[in-house]
């Protein structure tokens, strides 16, 4: 014996705005009751983890450092966390067991960012994020490839399956 304790399981659902990370995110912990849910971007805001704003793009700047220095802790430490945000290659690759990169056609994608009421240039910004493949990249670039997970997320299928399947993972890693 190390001395070590092992942390819980903890899960990265990451993917463009408006491909369904934060709606995963809460099924899943809503049925698995054990694991906490962290939306960064909620955090970002809340804990003041920013270097201001970005007004061309309504958004706030990220400081990645006092990011990871609050997330430590939970996800680090403690784990069994399901951690929301749409960007993934800043965080340390030992956070995570399980990364989830949801996609969506970008026919489905334009409508939801633009009924969130973005402005044209954010739109366009993060529609051309999903046709280039940016978040799958930096996922794929940032962790080992067995743990990163591509799923489909158009329709309301699609996100039930996505969610059993998150569900049935982690029921897995917490029997271990």
């Amino acid at each position: 014996m190390t001395g070590k304790t092992q942390r819980g399981p903890n899960v990265l659902i990451t993917g463009t705005p408006g491909t369904g990370k934060s709606t995963l995110a809460q099924v899943v912990v809503s049925l698995c009751p054990q694991m906490k849910y962290i939306n960064v971007g909620d955090w970002i805001k809340e804990k003041d983890l920013h270097d201001g704003r970005d007004e061309e793009f309504d958004a706030f700047i990220l400081n990645e450092d006092k990011v990871c220095d609050e997330m430590e802790d939970p996800v680090g430490g403690e784990g069994r966390c399901v951690v929301d945000f749409h960007s993934c290659d800043f965080f340390p690759e030992r956070w995570f067991d399980l990364v989830v990169v949801l996609r969506s056609d970008i026919a489905v994608l334009h409508p939801r960012l633009e009924k969130r009421g973005y402005a044209p240039n954010k739109v366009s910004e993060n529609v051309t994020c999903e046709i280039m493949q940016v978040v799958l990249e930096e996922a794929v670039d940032s962790y080992k490839k067995e743990i990163v997970w591509e799923l489909q997320s158009d329709t309301t299928e699609q996100m039930e399956e996505n969610a059993q399947k998150v569900i049935n993972w982690l029921e897995e890693k917490l029997r271990e």
